[in-house]
């Protein structure tokens, strides 16, 4: 069942221009970190003004401007002990090999519908997912390489799935009736926490990989809702889904599902098959709302890709993806409404 949490408020305090960004750094689609699993659960518990600088947020217009706003967060709890586990997850090779097992979606009756028609490609490479009628919820590190923005994402867009039409009108050369295409839509600005400005060197800067979109135009299409992450033990099985465009299945979106191994305050760790092109899909679980028979589907993580790490001595990899804290929902739902009102429950 999804339970009802008192949510932290991320208040506005000020906002400064900044200088226009270079936009010339190179979109990586797999990072390196040093910090692995135990190293994670290790980190400090961030205090109260830690808090207030890595939830500040740079906002970047499609016009190239800049700025920079400093937040106050009241109501947090901060939980030294967390919710971290002592499990560990058996090592496993992430790179596909053997049984592939992804599905690719070809059915336009699944394709054009909920929950698959909330997945979008981001024009940088990746994916993301739809959380309202006008934003999509992706990786950072799609836009940002924790020193400066990515080629092209200065002139940002997001793809949606859609089936191409059977017109009267002549077919394009190289396209075919009822295949997939995407209709682009410009994004009008973009929203990162301050965390991930850290560096790429930083080793809490994976906490912070995720970004918020808003979209130049409302896409039309239902939405999916945001959620607290739940402890492990907390979900079914365990078991997480998402959708995303894998960059060894062009023009094709790919589902896939499996337990998560491991977690900590921030991530969680799996072993889902994934290529590059997926960073950034919303990870969603399916569970009861409270007091009705009704299932529902909510995004509770973002997927942050394959990570290479040090440990012992040895570069070892996972998957990873950023939790939605309480804390990063009031952040996202702040950037989605505009304000803390709509986001006192989460």
């Amino acid at each position: 069942t999804w339970h009802l949490k008192k949510i932290p408020q991320i208040v506005r305090e000020r906002t400064f221009s900044l200088d226009s960004p270079k936009f010339e750094a190179k979109t990586k689609l797999e990072l390196n970190s040093v910090c692995g699993i135990e190293c994670q659960r290790k980190l400090p518990v961030p205090s109260l003004s830690d808090l207030k600088n890595l939830l500040s947020y740079e906002t970047v217009f499609e016009n190239g401007t800049r700025t920079l706003t400093e937040v106050n967060v009241l109501g947090a709890v901060l939980d030294p002990a967390g919710n971290t586990t002592t499990r560990r997850p058996s090592r496993k090779k992430r790179q596909i090999y053997g049984t592939d097992s992804r599905f690719s979606i070809y059915d336009k009756r699944f394709m054009t519908n909920f929950p698959f028609n909330t997945a979008v490609k981001i024009s940088t490479g990746c994916s993301g997912i739809l959380v309202s009628p006008k934003h999509v919820l992706t990786a950072a590190h799609c836009l940002h390489n924790g020193k400066d923005y990515v080629k092209g994402s200065k002139r940002l867009r997001v793809g949606l799935m859609k089936m191409k039409s059977r017109g009267n009108g002549r077919k394009r050369k190289g396209t075919s009736d009822g295949m997939p295409s995407f209709q682009w839509t410009r994004v009008k600005s973009t929203h990162i926490p301050k965390g991930w400005f850290k560096g790429v060197s930083g080793d809490v800067a994976l906490d912070y990989d995720y970004a918020v979109l808003e979209l130049k135009r409302p896409h039309k299409r239902k939405y999916m809702e945001l959620g607290i992450s739940p402890t492990i033990k907390m979900m079914p099985g365990s078991m997480i889904h998402f959708s995303g465009f894998d960059n060894d299945r062009s023009g094709q979106l790919v589902y896939r599902f499996c337990s998560i191994s491991d977690e900590s305050n921030d991530l969680f760790y799996q072993y889902c098959d994934a290529e590059p092109g997926s960073t950034g899909s919303g990870i969603y679980l399916r569970l009861k709302e409270p007091n009705k028979k009704k299932w529902k589907r909510k995004i509770i993580a973002v997927y942050s890709g394959h990570q290479w790490v040090d440990i012992n001595g040895e570069q070892q990899d996972y998957n990873v993806a950023v939790r939605i804290t309480p804390l990063k929902y009031a952040q996202i739902c702040f950037w989605i409404h505009g304000n803390d009102e709509n986001c006192t429950q989460g």
